[in-house]
């Protein structure tokens, strides 16, 4: 399998040990859509802070919030932004999504939600946090972006194809409707197992389109290299 490594314009993190957690789902989060319009930026459970870095790096004026609810996040994700060459723009809030009431709303909100809802959840409760709806619920996520999105604004998230339906008819019954949709196969032949979704509060036709990560060799394929480019110091 490729090696890859990370990268932002004045520091790069290797995959496998940094203080910046980098996955693969995060990376083609932050790289899909052109965000160079906004100017206001949310990132919701940024973690150590790569989807917001990303942000700041595709828009050169943007205002970039990130938040979460986990102490230690927020404060590497604070480090991560503090050495950056982006820091004037980027702030990390130590904040769970509905307790968070800014005084103007985004223009883009990203997010890379819990995945699974009712799945064996792990003794570790900051494990179950980040990877279930222990703290944030698809409930409380899209009537969070509903609250703080602009009327024009776009929301960008990542889920499995496996909740798609039920997230869907959440965000209806919020006033978000699913306008573009990303299915993401991991490796040539096999089904999808991951969906890019944009919201916004108008219903429009759904825009969609595929990407496969690696080809039967395990390599990166050339569709996943274009997308992501500008974030691999190499493949």
């Amino acid at each position: 399998m490729e090696k890859s490594v990370f990268r932002f314009k004045q520091f790069s993190v290797a995959h496998d040990k940094c203080a910046m957690k980098v996955n693969t789902d995060g990376v083609l989060l932050g790289a899909w859509k052109d965000v160079s319009e906004a100017r206001r930026i949310l990132d919701v459970g940024t973690g150590t802070g790569v989807i917001a870095l990303m942000m700041a790096q595709k828009n050169a004026v943007a205002e970039i919030h990130a938040i979460d609810i986990d102490k230690d996040a927020y404060l590497q994700a604070r480090k991560n932004f503090e050495n950056s060459v982006w820091s004037n723009r980027l702030t990390s809030i130590h904040s769970s999504l509905q307790d968070f009431n800014p005084e103007l709303k985004y223009d883009v909100i990203i997010s890379n939600p819990p995945y699974f809802i009712d799945d064996f959840k792990t003794a570790s409760y900051r494990r179950n946090v980040a990877k279930h709806t222990v703290a944030l619920s698809y409930e409380e996520l899209l009537s969070g972006i509903s609250r703080l999105l602009g009327e024009n604004g776009k929301a960008l998230v990542v889920l499995p194809v496996f909740n798609f339906a039920t997230f869907q008819e959440i965000a209806g019954e919020n006033n978000l409707f699913i306008t573009e949709m990303l299915e993401v196969t991991a490796v040539a032949g096999k089904v999808p197992y991951l969906l890019l979704l944009q919201l916004e509060h108008a219903e429009k036709e759904i825009l969609k389109s595929s990407l496969t990560i690696q080809n039967s060799k395990e390599n990166f394929t050339d569709e996943y290299k274009k997308l992501t480019k500008d974030f691999y110091l190499k493949f």
